[in-house]
């Protein structure tokens, strides 16, 4: 395995102070599992205000519906990009410079992403606010589909600094190996959300119905809310990072460390995007029940999200701190062993989907023709789901020792076999059942090319912009 130091990260340091030290000491898969544990259950309360939302929305009409499909995937890449990517690359600089011994070099960091938190939600937020109705209508939106649609996003993106500062300030948080504190404030902002957002949204308890803007309001007063309190913990020296805004200087190399990673790491969850919407694009040419029973299959992927994402990045600042502290067999242990943990329990999900699709499919449909078409998604792509919880935790680890190149070019292998094979298969007039073995391989390839550019990579060896 390759998810080595740095070449100026080889001697062991000075050890840090506990509970961080606990991070460089403790047994790794019980210390894995406590950290993953409250970042699953905050990715779960995520995942369950998606779906009230959706509910939500459903009772507005079937133009909302439509409206807000337009609008997902591109809320999705600001979570993803804030949370994942550009979150993990905070999370491995902090824990790498404590993991070294260095607080001060950490708290400074810690006020250099905040500034990376608040460019990045400003450019979602004047990108969305002055392109998203052409973006809409590029992915087919029209008349009042279109207006529902822009409606939503105008008020959903005007909180996009919020959304970025929430998540750049809870990877600050988990970077000290402190998962806790970022998942309940995570859980309590889901909760505003639900509850405001059905409120304005559909005009409860005398409030008057603002319809799809009054849902997004729920989430801009939610997130703004959390950004608020993160920002007072951080600076009022209750966390195990206290900041001091008094000794900030600007420094370009701070500003790198982070980029270095999460920058190059942003291009993954922008693949992932892309393959969803060029799959969804080729799928329709065969009809709407194939393509219902997809969004059914990809439903469970979406739910397993949060499995991989909570050992994922559970093992950046285990990993991190190693590589910081010089220990890089630990750091080999600790990546291995959150892509098994998070490979195992998918992996296992995916073949009993696959032995019994009718477990899953039979909650959302009776239509045979629907049925049949999810039925053969799970018996192709569920048995590669393991190589996805592997890739995907990998991804993260890779993330913790500042090295995501390989990664991403996994990822981009994926994209370009559902984009170059998909387009193949419809051209041959391939039957339906090729795609969803399609995914299947992507995703085998997307683990084997991960796991072999994490395993692969030769010692102390740093390929520029990784």
């Amino acid at each position: 395995m390759t998810i080595d130091a740095p070449i100026d990260a080889a001697p062991p340091r000075a050890p840090v102070a506990s509970p961080i030290a606990s991070l460089l000491t403790a047994p790794i898969l019980p210390m894995l599992l406590r950290l993953a544990i409250p970042n699953m259950i905050a990715m779960v309360g995520s995942t369950l205000v998606a779906i009230a939302e959706t509910s939500y929305i459903g009772r507005l009409g079937t133009i909302p519906l439509a409206a807000i499909a337009l609008v997902f995937p591109f809320a999705m890449l600001t979570q993803m990009m804030s949370a994942g990517a550009m979150g993990g690359g905070v999370s491995s600089a902090i824990s790498r410079a404590l993991g070294a011994g260095k607080r001060d070099r950490a708290a400074m960091l810690a006020l250099h992403a905040a500034i990376i938190g608040l460019c990045g939600g400003l450019f979602f937020m004047v990108m969305m606010l002055v392109f998203g109705r052409a973006f809409f209508t590029l992915l087919g939106g029209r008349d009042r589909v279109l207006e529902e649609a822009c409606g939503y996003s105008q008020v959903l993106f005007s909180g996009a600094i919020a959304i970025w500062l929430v998540n750049t300030l809870a990877s600050v948080i988990r970077g000290t190996g402190d998962m806790r504190l970022p998942s309940m404030t995570l859980i309590g902002a889901s909760l505003v959300q639900v509850a405001l957002g059905g409120t304005l949204g559909l005009g409860l308890l005398g409030v008057p119905q603002f319809g799809m803007p009054g849902v997004a309001a729920g989430q801009l007063i939610a997130f703004t809310s959390a950004a608020i309190f993160f920002l007072w913990y951080l600076l009022s020296g209750r966390s195990r990072l206290p900041l001091n805004l008094r000794a900030f200087h600007f420094e370009r190399a701070m500003f790198f460390d982070i980029l270095k990673v999460g920058a190059v790491a942003c291009l993954s969850p922008l693949q992932t995007v892309l393959t969803i919407l060029i799959f969804t694009k080729i799928l329709s040419t065969f009809g709407t029940e194939m393509l219902a029973g997809y969004g059914i299959g990809s439903r469970l992927e979406f739910l397993l999200i949060p499995i991989t994402f909570a050992f994922g990045i559970a093992s950046v600042p285990m990993v991190g701190m190693a590589i910081g502290a010089g220990q890089l067999k630990r750091a080999r242990r600790g990546a291995w062993t959150a892509a098994a943990a998070s490979g195992l329990t998918v992996g296992l999900i995916g073949l009993v989907v696959a032995l019994d699709p009718s477990l899953w499919v039979s909650l959302f449909t009776r239509d045979p023709g629907v049925t049949a078409a999810a039925h053969s998604y799970f018996h192709w792509a569920g048995p590669a789901f393991v190589f996805f919880g592997i890739g995907v935790s990998l991804y993260f680890s890779s993330q913790g020792a500042a090295r995501v190149g390989g990664p991403v070019l996994a990822s981009t292998a994926r994209l370009l076999i559902v984009a170059i094979g998909g387009i193949s298969l419809v051209m041959a007039q391939a039957p339906a059942w090729t795609l969803f073995a399609l995914v299947g391989g992507a995703m085998v390839v997307f683990g084997l090319s991960t796991a072999a550019s994490v395993a692969l990579r030769p010692l102390g060896q740093m390929s520029a912009g990784m």
